[in-house]
């Protein structure tokens, strides 16, 4: 005979009840509404600047709707409480939204320009939200990235100066010594950091400073306002190639170097440059 489920007793249901009140409730969370500062993204901005306020056939104002599909378009009226038109009654009261010296300032309580200008189409492009933190994390990166390089060009073995010489500044680097490189280089890491570290794991670095060196001791040639690149060893003064309109004449010349054709005149250059 099957056993009978316990049944729970009042006084167990009440118990349970009491223990579903004193347990913590998870906290929800309310919006915290804050004043809101915007900059025009133009380097040098216009005294003032009236920012399109509503959708128009000449000033289209559309905000594309993920959940139904649709561009809605959007109104801005202080009187309203949403930015989209169809949302807003037929007493709406449009303000003009205007950038004074490049900056507009938006207090907490005016939470549908907020929203306004968070959805419109110029945001990012014309304006954009000033965020202080953001900014200044964005500095830090920036100067982690700076010291980064830095640190790397300071490192530099004397073959890495000279092939970066060589790459960087196109030199002769038997014309200068390794302390105006090092100089040069630690001014390029400081400027350009991103720039120096891909230049610095780039895997042709090495190959396009050995290919300068063949340019430097005369072992090939620029002919025709750079246009065209010839051999000048003893046993070959022949035309190596063309190099194209806009083309860099070292990267052609990396490919040809690089090609079947190209390997075995490639080493002995080299050979011939470690001599020269």
């Amino acid at each position: 005979m099957e056993k009978e489920k316990d049944i729970p007793t009042q006084e167990q249901k009440e118990a349970v009840k009491k223990k579903k009140k004193t347990q913590p409730q998870p906290k929800k969370s309310t919006p915290k509404y804050v004043d809101k500062a915007y900059k025009l993204t133009r380097d040098t901005a216009p005294l003032s600047l009236i920012l399109a306020s509503r959708h128009t056939n000449r000033f289209p104002l559309l905000h594309f709707d993920e959940k139904t599909g649709l561009n809605r378009p959007l109104r801005y009226a202080r009187n309203q409480n949403s930015p989209f038109q169809d949302e807003q009654d037929d007493n709406a009261i449009l303000e003009p939204i205007v950038f004074e010296d490049g900056f507009l300032y938006v207090r907490k309580n005016n939470q549908v320009l907020q929203q306004f200008l968070a959805l419109h189409p110029g945001n990012g492009r014309i304006f954009v939200e000033i965020n202080k933190a953001k900014e200044a994390a964005e500095v830090v990166e920036d100067l982690n990235l700076e010291v980064d390089a830095l640190i790397e060009a300071r490192q530099l073995e004397v073959e890495q100066v000279e092939n970066m010489g060589r790459v960087l500044f196109k030199r002769d680097v038997s014309r200068v010594t390794t302390s105006e490189l090092r100089r040069d280089i630690l001014i390029f890491a400081k400027e350009n950091p991103k720039g120096f570290l891909k230049l610095l794991q780039d895997p042709s670095l090495k190959l396009n400073a050995t290919i300068q060196s063949f340019v430097d001791k005369s072992l090939v040639q620029l002919r025709n306002d750079k246009k065209e690149v010839w051999f000048n060893t003893p046993s070959n003064k022949k035309k190596m190639c063309n190099i194209p309109y806009g083309e860099d004449p070292l990267y052609i010349m990396a490919s040809y170097f690089q090609s079947d054709d190209g390997v075995e005149v490639y080493k002995h250059l080299k050979s011939l440059a470690k001599n020269a």
